[in-house]
This record gives C-alpha cells, structure tokens and sequence, in this order.
C-alpha cells in the first residue's frame, strides 16, 4: 500500500514522499516500514507502543489512533508530524 511520509521524516525514507508498505494493521505497516527505513517508528511509537502525540495517522483520510486498526492493500496511508515552535 502507499504511505505517505510528512517532511520531517522524509531523511528516513531517502527523500521520497510516497513509500511502500505491507500489513493488516497500521501497526504491522508501520513495523514493515522500519524493515525498509531503519528507525522511522520510532518516531512515530513511542516506547508504551503508541502513536506519538504529535503524529497523526490517516488510512483514507479518516484519522487513526490505535495501531490495530485495520487496513488492506488498497488503502493508503498518510503520516502527518505536527510542527511547533516560538
């Protein structure tokens, strides 16, 4: 399925906005991604296997906070990092 990667992430998927992924939940295609981009969920789970509270999670465009939410190849999945600053 596709995901899409926010900019901030992007130096983990070597630049690429779009990247491939595989899983029945958002928490399996989150764990594939990090087989093929080393350390990305970790910025995205924290250590309690939750989504960071400054990560959003979209699987079409509906928001996802829990990570066994299910998912099919069709869907596509969007990341989004909350910036914030002073």
């Amino acid at each position: 399925m596709k995901v899409r990667s926010p900019t901030p992430l992007r130096s983990y998927t070597a630049q690429q906005a779009v990247v491939t992924a595989e899983g029945d939940t958002v928490g399996a295609v989150l764990a594939d991604l990090d087989t093929h981009y080393r350390g990305i969920r970790f910025r995205m789970v924290d250590e309690q296997g939750r989504i960071r509270p400054h990560m959003k999670v979209f699987v079409n465009e509906e928001p996802v906070r829990n990570l066994a939410a299910p998912v099919s190849p069709s869907d596509e999945v969007t990341i989004i990092q909350a910036l914030s600053g002073g």
